[in-house]
């Protein structure tokens, strides 16, 4: 289903790997980008001045700095958890919807089977318990329209991430060692940006939303593939336990998650990870890069 034309998206941080996705997915639409040089989402005043006119916005601005949240957690509040509750505020008060990306950090990480969309949230970070209320505001703002999409584990193009680690590491060392006991969903930004769009063009409801890939690895498994689609040996990855990479946020042991919601609305989950990974790999981002290739 086609969305009507006419209609005007807003994204906010347009700039980060998932924001300059979701530009791409929404490359034939009437859409305004704004990275963090360019809206203050902690700004009531700019944050409403920005949503005027437009019927869709798409909030992929965030504090990720997981660690740093730690002893930071008033910023990070201000950023993952009020800004939010302005952007559905500002979107109620026009009729228009929001989608509010959110993380797996809003749960514990232990339990055993995949996460519902409607478990409740016991976040174990300072980091998880800022998106946990993001979630909770925006949904108070705007009940009617706010669509929130939990994901995880993200590698993509335009942004640090796991995946692109692992290759520099490849690149440097013989062995790389990664934890095999945490286990999650690994994700590709475009077909998180992609599943987002068809979510909007759906007559899908509001409420929550699981944008993981299907099936789950550990960090362990993930960095395996990795290196096969790099053309690298994958025994070069060594496994080892969370034990040896102690940081001062903790991380959730089991980050799958569920998504009965997709087929309740009638949509398709998003594919296998393995399979988006060998399509990233097809796109160029999964490649080994020279040491002078930074420093142009």
């Amino acid at each position: 289903m086609t969305t009507p034309g006419g209609t005007r998206y807003l994204v906010t941080g347009a700039r980060g790997m998932l924001g300059r996705d979701l530009l791409e997915a929404l490359a034939d639409r009437d859409v305004t980008a704004l990275g963090r040089a360019d809206l203050d989402v902690t700004d009531r005043d700019a944050v409403f001045e920005a949503v005027q006119g437009h019927d869709v916005v798409i909030n992929a601005a965030a504090y990720t700095a997981v660690d740093a949240a730690e002893t930071d957690e008033s910023t990070a509040m201000a950023v993952n958890g009020v800004a939010p509750g302005l952007l559905a505020e500002a979107t109620a008060a026009q009729g228009a919807r929001l989608v509010q990306v959110s993380t797996d950090y809003v749960f514990d990480g232990r339990a055993n089977d995949p996460y519902r969309e409607d478990e409740p949230l016991a976040p174990v970070s300072a980091y998880g318990r800022t998106k946990a209320e993001g979630e909770r505001a925006a949904r108070a703002a705007n009940p009617d329209g706010t669509f929130i999409v939990r994901t995880a584990w993200l590698y993509g193009e335009h942004g640090p991430n796991f995946a692109t680690t692992m290759l520099k590491l490849a690149r440097d060392r013989e062995t790389v060692s990664v934890v095999a006991d945490q286990v999650g969903q690994p994700t590709w930004t475009l077909d998180l940006a992609a599943q987002i769009v068809r979510l909007l063009d759906s007559e899908a409801p509001a409420g929550v939303y699981h944008g993981t890939a299907a099936g789950r690895a550990s960090w362990f498994e993930f960095a395996q593939a990795v290196f096969r689609v790099a053309g690298l040996d994958a025994a070069r990855v060594l496994p080892t336990d969370s034990s040896a990479f102690v940081r001062p946020a903790s991380r959730p042991d089991f980050s799958v998650l569920g998504h009965q919601a997709w087929s309740e609305a009638g949509l398709s989950p998003m594919r296998p990870w393995d399979e988006a990974l060998i399509d990233a790999a097809g796109r160029g981002i999964l490649e080994i890069r020279d040491h002078s290739a930074s420093s142009s």
